[in-house]
């Protein structure tokens, strides 16, 4: 018989015994602690108060971590209860047992449950992840394997790498995927079971494509040679060279990520139809590396050139003549052609260069990334990010459509910008649809112009200028343009009004603000950007409080907050990617921000993270 399912009958008799006693006085009647295991139609109901109680002695156990409001969760009550019938039938009996995560917060980030229904199987107190189908069978078929007394975990297909190993594995591998992590981080908790599930799948594939992991705080020589600052850091190792991972971050999208990286960088194209196609049609510039064959040196070097590059470039290689002869190119060079409807008589239609042995890698990447912008390009939400992040960046706005019943009206206006571009080769110029960027266009102030084009300029440091409306043309536009270079113009900053009374021990920063108090160099300080409908931010609310009355006499220090919804942040080392993001500007290094990465946003944790870069604190850590 099941010793758990003994002591939960004890403990309902005993509750069926105070229940006939409870006008008597014996002092065995205790009041409820919490500890009481309800049962719900054979589903044990466990909290943060029973639950390592309960666990005490049990060899396995099936648990549900849940949210009342989740509808998988309410569509899987019924099977969850026809699964504790199940096991409870096994011998010996399984007990299950769910949890409302929502209540029992403390479990749920104890077993780093971040979606819902997530399922554990409790074996002799530790968490064996399941997942598997969300079905009877394939649920009651594995808790059973893990019930065998003889079960024993299967080894990770994670490799672990340390100094010992490290060089010998990576200098081997033709790709492997290494992550550097912290065992106190939160986001490399998370990311754990993750990179695991990712590990044991491209460990089939055919090549296999090996995941690997370094703890950084151990291997700390490993963690510096590569430039590790945060975690978790992944990287991408070809032969020993270390590129970027810059993929998702959950299962599937690790796997997909890297069984497109371990393929070559190029396509081979051998249709002059191909190339052609594109370059009358295409988006981006056509590159095209022309090759004897695959035993060119060339081609070798060309090909490293490309794997940095490989998620902002398409790239082609070709070993046909008649390619060769469409591209005025012979084998050993690289050409790069801007479509059709990006030339000018301002610029060339193609560019090229003849790669060498003697050639360096660093050659042929510049390259690619001077010649892939034509003098004024089409900026879209699909090459933002990879295209136009050089600043400054003069961007046109207008109603922008290449196609054939629009070219004409597109081209129009962008002919007017290209007769000023050309005599501004230090700035970028871009034109874009109006619809597309229309926040953009509001945080400019630009979207009731009543103009039919508009214009801004998205400067350094996040400073955004726009242009008074008025009727474009290449004079106006040269105007701004210059009373830009020359100074002259204001930035455009979104901005909560500047509050009256900012006498609180956490200093309240605005769009306009911004400057006086974060980038003021003679005092450190720490700012939180925060959303007003954040949760976490909420919940820090109280502490970070606390830690400003903490410091309210350190006139060298000011803790700081801002509505990163309401307030332009004007300074593009201050990113924020999620909230709270909380960031330490010291007084000597305001450009260099330092974020703070550590999972302990308590008034403990910060205080160490302050001492520990603080440049002006005048009380010693004692007196703190």
């Amino acid at each position: 018989m099941n010793p758990g399912f003994n002591l939960l009958s004890m403990m309902f008799a005993d509750v069926a015994d105070v229940d006939e006693v409870d006008d008597s006085d014996d002092e065995e009647d205790d009041e409820d602690d919490g500890t009481e295991v309800k049962d719900e139609n054979g589903v044990l109901v466990l909290t943060d108060s029973n639950f390592d109680t309960f666990m005490e002695g049990k060899d396995t156990v099936l648990v549900e971590f849940y949210a009342p409001w989740c509808g998988h969760c309410k569509q899987f009550a019924s099977e969850y209860e026809k699964i504790a019938q199940s096991l409870k039938e096994n011998d010996p009996p399984i007990p299950v047992a769910k949890v409302d995560a929502t209540k029992s917060s403390s479990l749920a980030s104890r077993f780093e449950v971040s979606g819902y229904p997530t399922f554990k199987i409790m074996k002799k107190g530790e968490p064996v992840e399941y997942d598997g189908a969300k079905n009877e069978q394939a649920i009651v078929a594995q808790v059973k394997e893990v019930a065998q007394p003889d079960w024993k975990p299967p080894p990770e297909a994670t490799l672990v790498l340390t100094k010992d190993n490290f060089d010998d594995v990576v200098n081997n591998a033709d790709i492997i995927l290494v992550e550097f992590y912290a065992p106190w981080c939160g986001h490399c908790k998370q990311l754990a079971p993750e990179y695991e599930k990712a590990a044991k799948d491209l460990s089939q594939r055919s090549p296999p494509i090996p995941l690997a992991k370094v703890d950084a705080t151990q291997e700390k020589d490993i963690a510096i040679r590569f430039g590790v600052s945060g975690y978790p850091t992944l990287k991408i190792f070809r032969k020993g060279k270390a590129f970027d991972y810059n993929g998702p971050r959950e299962k599937s999208g690790i796997v997909d990520y890297m069984s497109e990286q371990a393929g070559p960088p190029s396509k081979q194209v051998q249709m002059v139809k191909q190339v052609s196609e594109l370059i009358k049609d295409g988006d981006d510039a056509v590159i095209v590396g022309v090759f004897s064959s695959e035993q060119d040196t060339t081609y070798d070097l060309y090909l490293e050139a490309c794997h940095v590059l490989r998620e902002d470039f398409k790239f082609l290689h070709t070993f046909s003549l008649d390619l060769a002869k469409l591209l005025k190119a012979s084998p050993g060079q690289v050409v790069m052609v801007q479509p059709e409807k990006f030339r000018s008589k301002y610029e060339k239609a193609s560019h090229t260069l003849t790669i060498k042995d003697s050639t360096e890698v660093s050659e042929v990447q510049d390259f690619f990334k001077k010649h892939i912008l034509p003098l004024v390009g089409h900026r879209k939400q699909s090459n933002d990010a990879k295209r136009y992040t050089k600043r400054p960046l003069v961007v046109v706005y207008y109603g922008v459509d290449f196609g054939f019943d629009f070219r004409k009206a597109t081209q129009f206006w962008r002919s007017k910008v290209l007769e000023v571009a050309k005599d501004f080769p230090e700035y970028t110029f871009a034109i874009a649809d109006e619809e597309d960027y229309s926040d953009e266009l509001k945080s400019l102030g630009l979207s009731d112009s009543g103009e039919e084009v508009n214009v801004g300029i998205l400067g350094a440091g996040g400073k955004k200028f726009a242009m008074e409306p008025e009727e474009l043309d290449s004079e106006v536009l040269r105007e701004f343009i210059m009373a830009f270079k020359k100074g002259k113009l204001k930035p455009v900053i979104k901005s909560q009004p500047v509050p009256k009374n900012n006498k609180g021990p956490v200093k309240v920063v605005v769009g306009k603000t911004f400057d006086d108090i974060v980038m003021d160099t003679k005092k450190d300080v720490l700012i939180e950007f925060y959303a007003p409908w954040c949760g976490h931010c909420k919940k820090l609310d109280p502490d970070y409080t606390a830690l400003g009355k903490k410091y309210k006499n350190e006139k060298n220090l000011v803790i700081a907050k801002m509505d990163a919804t309401a307030n332009d942040v004007p300074h593009d080392s201050y990113k924020t990617e999620g909230f709270p993001t909380i960031y330490f500007a010291p007084s000597n290094s305001k450009q260099s921000p330092i974020k703070f990465e550590g999972g302990d946003r308590t008034i403990e944790g910060f205080s160490k993270f302050l001492e520990q870069h603080a440049t002006k604190l005048s009380q010693s850590k004692d007196e703190l």
